[in-house]
Order: structure tokens, then C-alpha cells, then sequence
């Protein structure tokens, strides 16, 4: 059983088709970038995958299971959190707030509640951010904060969708390499949405590569390729490897407004 499959599945927003149908599967333990630029589909992919979005064609199964609302048996980490830099909860007050995945404020927690946060933050490095304001956290700190309450409950499978945006290099490869060895312990999948694979190339098992509608999975080779890439985008695009990097190039300007670089 494939921990995730898509099976022909149609998704439109408004009057636009976001997937069109894409199929592919992901299997347990597997580390997958999924890439793309802007307005491709990642979020999307995630909220359907989520129980938050309907499909319009298709089939979707999540660990053997239609997607529903408030799965506990995903970890997510959503690519914004507006407002988190304001709130005055402490670290270990903010994952026990959203414990359940459903309930928000200050619940009376029971004892297995508490150990499993404090668990969390043990996991992931954090013990001293449990006693800290999120507002005097950096952005790397609240981000190592969000990938515990992602793992609060034991998931079955991880999610994150762009968690290294407006991170330094040096904490993207922290998160990158904490959910890489956190997943490799639990034999968990995981379902990492990125910019661009350099952050990755050394963690992942296989890119999931999602463009106007279409999608390819495989190894980074296999994926990351002149012919595969030209395809997606039905536009000439380049792929440049130099010294350990990626680097993906729009040669034709019809391309340049669909296209992510991998590196500029």
C-alpha cells in the first residue's frame, strides 16, 4: 500500500485547473521534494491531501484512506503562520494549545498531552524553546518549533510545505536535516515543498516536480532533466549541474513566466 496516491486526479480552483490528470505515488519512507513555481499546485496538492479541498476527478488516498479533516496521523507544517511572531505563548504553551489539531486556546491538559509535547521539543533539538516566547524567537527558532508540533502524536506522515522560506542557509540545512533523520527513525514518508532542490539534494529520495497541471516523480536525475523539465513547461529549459548544484534555466521567454530557478 502507497503511503500517498494520486490516481488521474483533476483539481480546479475557480475557473482555473491547478492538477490535471496527475497520478503518482509515494512509499513508505520515501523523502520527497515537491517543486515547482509559484501557483503550480504544492499547496494545493497539500490541502487536498488534507481533507480541506475537494478533487473534480480521480482518486486520492492518504495511508490507505479517502483525505479527511483532522487526520492525526499527519504531521503539517503549513507555509505561513502569519502572526506568530506576536503571540506571547510560550513554546511549549503553543504546541499544547493546537494538540488535537482542532482545538485552539489553553485546554486543561492531561498528562499524555504534556509528554508528548515535551517529547516534540526533545526530538527536535528545543527543550530550551518550550520556555520562550514566540515572539523573541528568530524565524529559524519558531520554524524548529513548528516542525515539533508536527510531530506531537506520533504521525504516520509529514508534510511541510515551504518551511525554508526566509531561512539562512545554515538553519535550512538544520530543518532539512532534522526531518530528514526524524522521518529515517520512524520509517515515515515525508512530503517537502521547496523553491528549489539545492537545499535537498542531500536528503531526498525522489522529486515530485509539478508544472502547469502536470506532474513527474523520480530521482533527482530522472526529474531534474533538460527533456522532462522542456515537457512539464512545453518550453526549452536548460539544466545546469556545477559543484554539487542544480541549476534550471528558462531559455525561452514564453517559459520564464511559469519557470522556478533552482538556483539564480
Amino acid at each position: 500500500m502507497s503511503a500517498v496516491s494520486f490516481d488521474d486526479v483533476t483539481v480546479t480552483l475557480g475557473r482555473r485547473q491547478i492538477l490535471s490528470g496527475v497520478s503518482f505515488a509515494v512509499e513508505g519512507g520515501d523523502f520527497v521534494a515537491v517543486l515547482g513555481p509559484n501557483g503550480s499546485g504544492k499547496t494545493t496538492m497539500f490541502r487536498v491531501l488534507l481533507g480541506l479541498l475537494p478533487i473534480h476527478g480521480g482518486r486520492v488516498a492518504v495511508l490507505g484512506q479517502a483525505p479527511r479533516r483532522g487526520n492525526p496521523q499527519i504531521g503539517y507544517v503549513p507555509q505561513s503562520r502569519r502572526g506568530a511572531a506576536q503571540l506571547q505563548f510560550t513554546g511549549f504553551e503553543f504546541l499544547l494549545s493546537a494538540q488535537g489539531g482542532s482545538r485552539w486556546g489553553l485546554p486543561v491538559a492531561s498528562k499524555g498531552d504534556r509528554k508528548a509535547v515535551e517529547a516534540a521539543l526533545e526530538r527536535v533539538g528545543a527543550r530550551d524553546l518550550g520556555q520562550r516566547s514566540l515572539s523573541e524567537m528568530s524565524g529559524g527558532e519558531r520554524q524548529r518549533l513548528f516542525v515539533a508540533q508536527a510531530l506531537v502524536g506520533a504521525p504516520k506522515l509529514l508534510l511541510l510545505d515551504e518551511p525554508l522560506i526566509s531561512l539562512d542557509p545554515a538553519y535550512q540545512r538544520t530543518i532539512v536535516e532534522l526531518v530528514r533523520d526524524v522521518a529515517r527513525e520512524r520509517g515515515i514518508p515525508v512530503l517537502f515543498s521547496a523553491h528549489e532542490i539545492n537545499p535537498l539534494l542531500r536528503a531526498v529520495d525522489k522529486v515530485l516536480y509539478l508544472g502547469n497541471g502536470h506532474a513527474a516523480i523520480g530521482s533527482v536525475d530522472e526529474v531534474i532533466n533538460e527533456a522532462v523539465l522542456s515537457s512539464i513547461y512545453g518550453a526549452t529549459v536548460r539544466v545546469i549541474r556545477a559543484e554539487g548544484r542544480v541549476f534550471v534555466i528558462a531559455e525561452d521567454s514564453a517559459a520564464d513566466g511559469h519557470m522556478h530557478e533552482h538556483d539564480h
